[in-house]
């Protein structure tokens, strides 16, 4: 009974501390919401204005036809995969220090999913004419490919985050229906699907969810490659390149794991969940982080030094745009402040905590997001013939959506957290327990032999 009271407590204190957000509403998080619906609406305003006006309200033209638009959108979905990939690999390795973080993750991996595939619809400038795409689409087209994948990827990923909150949503049924408003009672009891936590439905639950983490691997590596092959299947200098498959997918993982950093330390700061999310889950994350540092940089340094070492067609003018010219102080960020810096934070055992991770996530962030639209509007801006190279400014309302469009993850993300609990508790609680069993039992292995027939008893 001893060893049981101290799990029984574990469980108690992780269900109050996980169910806490789903109970209580303050000021401050009705204030966030109001600030984000603000800034979605000004978003929408910018975009009614385009429908309006067309086009032109942009900095997009003829030359450059793709902007800050499609550089979101490839930001965004590369968020997204790495969330759901990072998640089916942990749980994949059997990672038991992966239970407090993976459902962030998955749910990272929907909400920017949701977003990022708004924009090329808003880059169409016609969206009335998006189902030409479907009617009229030619299935040699890599962009009908990306549409076939995002869709099973989206798909996927909401199947994948929805079966490992089955037995969460009946403990919500149980602990929060009773006293509860009528929609949350019968929420709850519709989407628990009857769970009871038998045998049986946990047996048909674990072959569930190890057919999707199978799944959806390759449907996540697929997409960033076929997202990748819009611009590396055309004859455009800089994206000529038969490395964007495996450079988007190293990419998307980086920025993915990045933005579970970010997530995590928020939501442990603002849930209280220091007990669950500890420096560990930082310093493994990290891990992972600067491993990906180390590849990203390896991949950069073979782009660059293959097509600068023969200098031919277009390369030379792209050379000097990044490294000298117009996109030099957003190429030096990302190089040095995207790559170096967060490597070095990762490398020193100084800065290898939770404030030096968290700081090399947000730099990797920002370096990611540069990284995308510099493949974007430096390549669109290398000439295909003898003229004079455009130059692209985002307007106001490109600005404007793009705040909407992060207000709109981070509204996504605030609105999940009070409906769905943010913790696995079922997984945290029964990782916690086997690891309660296995202490014991290793220490067991050296206690003295007092009975002649072995300590171990």
């Amino acid at each position: 009974m001893e060893k049981i009271r101290p799990l029984e407590k574990f469980r108690e204190r992780l269900e109050s501390t996980a169910l806490a957000p789903l109970t209580r509403t303050g000021k401050g998080y009705l204030l966030l919401v109001l600030f984000l619906l603000a800034i979605v609406a000004w978003g929408g305003y910018a975009y009614y204005t385009q429908l309006q006006q067309g086009l032109i309200v942009t900095g997009q033209r003829d030359r450059i036809s793709w902007g800050l638009y499609i550089a979101l959108f490839v930001f965004f979905v590369g968020i997204s995969y790495g969330g759901t990939l990072i998640s089916a690999i942990l749980r994949a390795t059997k990672a038991g220090w992966r239970t407090p973080i993976t459902r962030m993750a998955e749910f990272i991996a929907v909400a920017a999913l949701m977003v990022g595939s708004l924009f090329p619809i808003i880059d169409l400038g016609r969206p009335d004419r998006l189902a030409n795409v479907f009617a009229f689409g030619r299935w040699q087209s890599p962009i009908i490919w990306d549409i076939l994948a995002i869709s099973t990827y989206l798909t996927g990923s909401i199947i994948y985050l929805y079966l490992p909150l089955i037995p969460d949503f009946a403990l919500c049924r149980d602990r929060l229906g009773v006293n509860g408003p009528a929609w949350r009672r019968w929420f709850y009891r519709v989407v628990s699907l009857g769970w009871r936590g038998i045998p049986s439905q946990k047996q048909r639950l674990g072959i569930a969810l190890g057919m999707m983490m199978v799944a959806i691997i390759p449907v996540a590596v697929l997409v960033h490659t076929v997202l990748s092959w819009i611009f590396a299947m055309t004859l455009r200098e800089p994206w000529d390149n038969p490395m964007f498959g495996i450079y988007f997918v190293a990419g998307a993982i980086f920025s993915g794991i990045a933005a579970i950093i970010v997530l995590i330390v928020v939501l442990r700061k603002v849930f209280h969940l220091e007990e669950y999310i500890t420096s560990k889950h930082f310093v493994n994350l990290g891990y992972l982080l600067g491993a990906f540092t180390l590849i990203m940089a390896y991949f950069n340094a073979s782009e660059y030094i293959t097509t600068g070492y023969k200098m031919a067609g277009e390369v030379p003018f792209h050379f000097q745009q990044l490294f000298s010219g117009e996109f030099a102080p957003l190429y030096w960020f990302y190089a040095l402040g995207g790559l170096v810096v967060p490597g070095l934070l990762i490398l020193f055992p100084w800065t290898r905590n939770i404030k030096g991770v968290v700081a090399a996530a947000a730099l990797v962030l920002v370096g990611m997001w540069i990284e995308r639209y510099l493949i974007v509007v430096s390549g669109m801006r290398v000439p295909l013939m003898p003229y004079t190279p455009a130059s692209y400014s985002p307007t106001w309302v490109e600005w404007s959506i793009m705040a909407g469009a992060f207000a709109g993850f981070g509204l996504l993300i605030t609105l999940f957290v009070k409906v769905f609990p943010v913790v696995a508790m079922w997984e945290v609680a029964e990782h916690h327990e086997e690891e309660a069993v296995k202490v014991p039992r290793r220490e067991a292995l050296f206690l003295p032999d007092t009975t002649g027939v072995g300590a171990e008893r």
